[in-house]
């Protein structure tokens, strides 16, 4: 008979394979295979131990194991309005899949004015002062996404004195208290032209991007974040999850293309 520990791992690789597990997700772990097979703890690490071996994921200290991109294309899977995928911030979900994460930063000032965005027609306003940070962000050497952040300081004072590579999101929640209550977002098509002042991803061909434009809102639609980025399209997919719950309020996805 096969080993337990094989029929779970190859149970495990197959919904990799079948995309029930993306790239990024994490496999379920340890104690979590202990009950879900109801085998001993060495079984289930043999199981993770041999997932891992066959390149289909890779262990990180202290935060699990993780579905690798084996993609051919290396096409990056993300999902809008996926509070998960927020938390865990740009750099941890490209670790996650096995990429290494660089950030250059190309502006990083305050603004004593306010700034705003539009959202499927309505005007969403963040009173300064306001952090601005600019970055290009790689996937190994890569720039696969180009990133402006408006982050209020009268929410999050001193938010400037820390590392542009956080996950902002946690960072809302976890010094700042804040409760974050809604997720609004557009996701629309372009081409950046070589030459187009917009156009930071060192390319000398026409370039075909996404733009997703973004407002993190908290307590009593309190706008916290306002982003503006631009995503490379011949690296990025993007899936739409329609009002998820967080906190008990819906977070809105809305999506132009």
């Amino acid at each position: 008979m096969k080993p337990k520990f094989l029929s779970i791992s190859e149970d495990i690789i197959e919904k990799i394979k079948s995309g029930e597990l993306q790239p990024g997700d994490r496999v379920p772990s340890e104690n979590e295979l202990i009950k879900q097979y109801e085998v001993s703890n060495t079984t289930a690490r043999k199981s993770l131990l041999e997932i891992e071996s066959r390149g289909w994921a890779q262990r990180i200290k202290g935060k699990g194991t993780f579905v690798l991109n084996r993609t051919e294309d290396h096409h990056i899977l993300r999902t809008l309005g996926s509070i998960d995928s927020t938390r865990r911030g740009f750099n941890e979900s490209l670790k996650a899949e096995g990429f290494n994460p660089k950030n250059i930063v190309l502006e990083k000032t305050i603004l004593q004015h306010g700034v705003s965005s539009e959202i499927s027609g309505k005007h969403y306003i963040m009173e300064g002062p306001i952090l601005k940070i600019h970055q290009v962000r790689y996937a190994d050497d890569i720039i696969l996404k180009d990133e402006i952040k408006y982050i209020s300081l009268k929410l999050c004072p001193k938010i400037n004195m820390m590392s542009t590579e956080i996950s902002y999101f946690k960072i809302y929640e976890d010094k700042y208290n804040l409760k974050i209550s809604d997720i609004k977002q557009n996701l629309s098509t372009m081409i950046l032209m070589p030459q187009a002042e917009e156009n930071n991803f060192e390319v000398s061909d026409p370039l075909p991007a996404f733009v997703l434009d973004s407002v993190v809102l908290c307590c009593s639609d309190t706008v916290v974040e306002i982003e503006k980025s631009y995503y490379r399209g011949d690296k990025y997919k993007f899936a739409i999850v329609a009002n998820p719950e967080y906190y008990g309020n819906s977070v809105n996805t809305e999506r132009k293309i």
